[in-house]
C-alpha cells in the first residue's frame, strides 16, 4: 500500500499512459501529472523500492504488484466517478472530485457504492 495520494495519482497515470503507448518515459508521466521531470524521478524512486515500478532503459514497467494495485485505484475512480454522474454531477467535476474522494472513502463506503452502481 501506498501511504500517500499522490504515489496512488503516479501508478493511475502509468497506466492509463501505457495503455496508449508500448513505453512510458519519465516526461510522460510528468506531463499526464502537470508536474516537474525531478518529482517523477523521485516518485519513481519511491515505487521502485516498494516493488510497484521498474526502470528499465530509461522505460517505465509495472511489476505484477504494481499493475494490480494500479488497476485498484484506477477501478476505484471509475466507479465514483460514474456514480457521481449518476447523481447529475457535471462530468468535469466528478472526474475531479472522484480523483480526491479514491483516496479518502473507507473501504466499507466504496464497498456501498460499488453494491449501488452494480444494480
Amino acid at each position: 500500500m501506498i501511504d500517500n495520494e499522490s504515489g496512488e495519482d503516479y501508478l493511475e497515470a502509468i497506466l492509463r499512459l501505457s495503455a496508449g503507448e508500448k513505453d512510458v518515459h519519465s516526461v510522460d508521466v510528468a506531463r499526464e501529472l502537470g508536474v516537474s521531470k525531478p518529482a517523477v524521478t523521485k516518485a519513481m524512486r519511491i515505487l521502485t523500492q516498494k516493488g510497484y515500478v521498474q526502470i528499465v532503459d530509461n522505460h517505465i514497467h509495472f511489476t505484477q504488484a504494481g499493475e494490480a494495485y494500479a488497476r485498484e485505484v484506477y477501478a476505484k475512480h471509475r466507479t465514483l466517478t460514474d456514480f457521481l454522474k449518476k447523481l447529475g454531477v457535471d462530468d468535469a467535476v466528478a472526474e475531479a472530485d472522484a480523483c480526491r474522494m479514491e483516496h479518502l472513502v473507507s473501504e466499507e463506503t466504496y464497498a456501498a457504492i460499488r453494491r449501488f452502481m452494480e444494480k
